[in-house]
């Protein structure tokens, strides 16, 4: 895939399946690539085989609920941005989301325009995040290759490469 036809991956989770249906369709317009869940059990099984860029989820849904599934994606996956939707404005919950890490928080019914600039923002943050971390561990890299014996360079690489895991 060239870098032209790269899309940002959406991963969106809501229970309601026709608002599911209508924002999925309306972000594939827009040329994203968006996979859906309607629960959260199902979202952590799709997150693990797909590397996504954003997440919207839903905050009220029964089972795992959007706070519970924030948690799961962030910590299993440090580079994904997580927008909450709600469709009842608590904002104990928007504190919550966004002390767990939430990028950004809309109320439903969302602005499409507003929903699109909040998604090229934490696109942009995700990048950042990425491109520093990866800055970093080449630093670690460069500094390695200056004092370390070729077997104590590769272990060390293999080291970072599991915590990346």
């Amino acid at each position: 895939m060239s870098e032209e036809t790269k899309k940002i991956k959406l991963l969106i989770v809501d229970d309601e399946e026709d608002f599911l249906n209508s924002i999925s369709e309306r972000l594939g317009m827009r040329d994203f690539d968006v996979t859906t869940a309607s629960e959260g059990k199902l979202a952590v099984k799709i997150a693990k085989k797909g590397k996504f860029d954003v997440a919207i989820l839903d905050i009220r849904m029964p089972g795992m609920d959007g706070i519970q599934l924030l948690q799961i994606l962030k910590k299993k996956h440090k580079f994904l941005e997580v927008i909450m939707l709600s469709g009842h404005g608590a904002i104990d919950s928007a504190v919550e989301a966004t002390k767990l890490g939430a990028y950004s928080f809309l109320e439903k019914p969302y602005d499409f325009e507003k929903l699109l600039e909040v998604l090229k923002n934490a696109y942009e943050a995700r990048l950042k995040k990425k491109f520093e971390h990866d800055k970093k561990r080449m630093e670690e890299i460069e500094m390695l290759r200056m004092g370390s014996s070729p077997m104590a360079i590769l272990k060390s690489l293999m080291h970072m490469d599991d915590d990346e895991k």
